[in-house]
């Protein structure tokens, strides 16, 4: 039996196995190394954060993206976007160095048991583990404006479901979001050779300043202090003290998490944008239908105008939403009666980031509303991490194991009914 298991191994999920692995605990991590940053992320685009804050966390702080590509002679500097490839790169480089290897396994259930929980693969590998951190990322959580979510996925994709622009060269390309992904994706494919527009609910298209210096006055420092989301005292807030953004009221937290850092563009984009790609703004999505092998979008102006926009690709550019009910390798069970964050459908987390299933712990985006916008970025991993490993730690010294909810009880027992009885038979076909 292990004491943990890791599924996810991006960002959240190796900084998290290296932790467990220095605190001497029995674990296994199961996932493609930085699957989402590797198979999902446009060829050319470029890390919207510093790179002082985009570091896996170890706990000896000495594998950081600096120290990667100072070994290598990349130059690595405040204000300077560094390659996605580059950090990519890293986060395969931190796994193999930093944590045990990760297995290349698609976890399938997650089912609790009464020593702890039974976790199985695509791969027919069946695991028994006393505590469980989902560290899935984002692409469970892949959003799509209701009037695209029937259409072919030939004519209506999201924006992180490509590697490869290039496909769209010379095609009519309609971009739906305002932040840097729909941004930095439109300006990709105009490059590529596409006809490409955004349409954008808001009346303008928000970007983010030049980062200041690091060396600073004090005076300076102090009105708009550094951060690892940025500067200002709401994002120093946000990134630097999530524990107590979790103390605040679940209602309070949803808005932040749902509102701060809202959609912007990166300063370094905003040439390569303005003068490639004509933006609709105030411009909301009504419907959008088949018109031979094209898509009509519908769309309706803040002031009533409404107009037509024929195209042959769309992009829904529109974000991640974070809900239980998107991971159906959790066991029904657990997912129905777990404690709620208010209104949402994300899990509520002590602080230490199990949730209200004894031994079931979260990490990532689903975290944000528990503990803020930092959870959106790499830049939470270091605090999520440490905390988290020593809600395990907690955990694990609890003299009673975790119990299975009541009403997968019987289903339990009849599943180790069924695999004794199984043991028992392929003895007997041995003898």
């Amino acid at each position: 039996m292990y004491d943990l298991v890791v599924v996810g191994a991006g960002p959240y999920g190796l900084s998290i196995a290296s932790h467990a692995a220095a605190a001497g605990l029995n674990l296994r991590v199961l996932g493609r190394p930085m699957a989402s940053w590797r198979d999902h992320m446009p060829q050319g685009m470029f890390l919207k954060s510093e790179p002082w804050s985009s570091n896996l966390s170890d706990p000896s702080g000495t594998h950081t993206l600096a120290a990667y590509c100072a070994a290598r002679g990349i130059t690595v500097e405040h204000g300077r976007p560094l390659p996605i490839g580059t950090f990519t790169e890293y986060g395969q480089w931190f796994g193999k160095r930093a944590t045990p290897l990760a297995d290349e396994q698609t976890v399938t259930s997650v089912v609790p048991c009464a020593r702890g929980f039974r976790v199985e693969t695509a791969e027919g590998e069946v695991l028994v583990a006393r505590t469980v951190v989902l560290a899935i990322g984002v692409m469970p959580f892949v959003h799509k404006p209701g009037p695209l979510r029937k259409l072919p996925f030939e004519l209506v994709s999201h924006s992180s479901h490509h590697r490869e622009l290039s496909q769209f060269k010379g095609k009519d390309v309609t971009v739906v979001g305002a932040g840097q992904a729909a941004l930095e994706s439109a300006a990709l494919l105009a490059e590529e050779g596409a006809h490409v527009r955004v349409v954008a609910r808001a009346d303008r298209i928000n970007w983010n300043s030049p980062p200041q210096p690091l060396q600073r006055s004090m005076m300076r420092a102090l009105r708009d202090p550094h951060c690892g989301l940025g500067t200002g005292w709401p994002s120093w807030a946000w990134s630097e003290i999530p524990w107590a953004v979790r103390k605040l009221p679940a209602g309070l937290r949803l808005h932040i998490a749902r509102n701060a850092l809202g959609p912007a563009g990166a300063w370094w984009l905003r040439d390569r944008f303005e003068f490639a790609v004509p933006v609709l703004l105030s411009s909301r999505l009504t419907s959008a239908e088949l018109v031979r092998d094209q898509v009509r979008l519908r769309l309706e102006s803040t002031d009533g105008v409404v107009r037509t926009v024929e195209t042959d690709h769309v992009v829904a550019a529109t974000g991640f939403t974070p809900r239980l009910s998107r991971l159906p390798m959790l066991d029904e069970s657990v997912r129905r009666i777990l404690h709620r964050v208010g209104n949402s459908d994300a899990p509520e987390l002590n602080g230490r980031f199990e949730s209200s299933h004894p031994g079931l712990f979260f990490a990532g985006l689903i975290t944000a509303p528990s503990f803020g916008p930092s959870m959106r970025f790499v830049y939470g991993a270091t605090f999520t991490a440490s905390r988290l490993v020593q809600g395990v730690q907690r955990r694990l010294a609890e003299p009673r194991l975790p119990t299975v909810p009541h009403a997968a009880r019987s289903r339990v027992r009849d599943e180790e009914r069924r695999a004794v009885e199984q043991q028992l038979s392929a003895q007997a076909v041995r003898r």
